[in-house]
């Protein structure tokens, strides 16, 4: 299905409001998450320390999301918690231009990621009702946050070559500014009246073997990229790499990822969700274990971050439309909130933390190799066990 159809199928107004937040919110995310732990190291941190900061970004996550989650179904309207979100997170972000202690960065990157981690869940099950039986063209939408932090990686990577790293602050405190006006153009979402499918409870469907399994996979997931999140930027630093080199590995592993939305309707169609989620495994393997010991070639690097369509888009748009078959009707939000609280929080902030202590004691290359492993555990997950869920997905609730 093409743009144009989709549109046609998708009232206009709310596709373009939809992607244009999606475009600003990964914009920041562009700017922020690549060149963030540059900015830290030039405060003089050490990467026990940048680790411990960055983790704050995922531990918010475990409870903020199901804590916005648990608003917007008590007040009927998603829209308007994401806006309250993203006023408070331009906010709170102003507190990095008054201090630089340690002490004074951790209070307010735990107050930014408070705020942060509401909107994304919320703008997810939004879009996916909006969708309604088309999930399988999310990744239409999806991939207009791609293109803005492509467009943001490459831009701030060049600019931070030719100035100073504190005006980095400026570059993220102009996405935040746009994130608010773009909050204020969403479509709103109204929860009241729309009924649930099923009658079973968000502990129920939580307690669920292939659930309480597919979960397991994915935190291990996310658990296993706390490094890439966290240290790669600085490791391609530290081996010689500019920073406008930093910026393209990162873009071109986001550019990867929108060819991997726009295929992911065909994919579907002709390859099960298990045989998607064992490659996304199975390449998340290979680029950690190329990344951790081959950094010095620069045509590795390129192909390691080319496999980043698979082992985030992929696994992300499979992972979104798992989540919304099992939660339905008014469970969707919340069913999007535990997602994000156990897989990106949980899993993403332990990643984070161990890294940060793997990667002083260990070094780098191990602590690759590391998460090397921890994927391999969730590919013998899902090769043992994804029957039950394959089965569940293609049979009603």
């Amino acid at each position: 299905m093409s743009l144009l159809q989709l549109t046609h199928h998708m009232p206009l107004l709310p596709y373009w409001r939809l992607s244009g937040f999606y475009f600003f919110y990964f914009a920041l995310i562009g700017a922020f998450s690549p060149y963030w732990t540059l900015y830290l190291q030039s405060l003089n941190f050490d990467s026990l320390q940048i680790g411990l900061l960055m983790s704050l970004l995922l531990v918010t996550r475990i409870f903020s999301p199901a804590f916005w989650g648990w608003v917007a179904d008590y007040t009927g309207k998603r829209a308007r918690v994401v806006q309250a979100a993203a006023v408070m997170g331009l906010a709170t972000f102003c507190g990095f231009f008054v201090g630089d202690s340690f002490g004074w960065i951790f209070l307010f990157m735990l107050l930014v990621s408070i705020f942060w981690s509401a909107s994304l869940p919320l703008m997810e099950a939004i879009t996916l009702s909006h969708l309604g039986e088309r999930t399988m063209h999310y990744g239409r939408i999806r991939s207009w946050g791609s293109v803005g932090f492509v467009m943001t990686v490459i831009g701030v990577g060049y600019v931070l070559d030719k100035i100073e790293i504190f005006w980095l602050l400026w570059m993220v405190f102009g996405l935040e500014i746009f994130i608010v006006m773009c909050s204020y153009q969403g479509c709103e979402e109204e929860i009241i009246g729309e009924v649930a499918t099923f009658h079973h409870s968000v502990r129920q469907i939580c307690l669920r073997p292939e659930v309480m399994l597919f979960l397991c996979t994915s935190l291990f997931m996310l658990f296993a990229h706390g490094v890439y999140y966290t240290f790669f930027s600085i490791y391609l630093v530290e081996n010689g790499y500019t920073k406008g080199f930093v910026g393209w590995a990162w873009a071109i592993g986001v550019i990867c990822e929108i060819g991997i939305f726009f295929l992911m309707p065909w994919l579907l169609k002709h390859f099960s969700l298990k045989l998607i989620l064992v490659f996304s495994f199975v390449c998340a393997i290979v680029r950690f274990l190329l990344i951790g010991w081959c950094i010095e070639w620069p045509l590795v690097i390129v192909f390691a971050q080319i496999l980043h369509a698979a082992t985030y888009g992929a696994h992300h748009i499979t992972a979104m439309m798992i989540i919304h078959h099992f939660f339905r009707g008014r469970h969707q939000a919340k069913g999007q909130a535990i997602y994000s609280s156990v897989v990106y929080g949980l899993g993403g902030a332990a990643g984070a933390v161990f890294s940060g202590y793997t990667w002083k004691e260990l070094g780098p290359d191990i602590t690759f190799s590391i998460s090397a492993a921890v994927v391999g555990i969730s590919l013998i997950l899902t090769l043992w066990k994804m029957k039950s869920i394959h089965t569940s997905i293609n049979t009603p609730v």
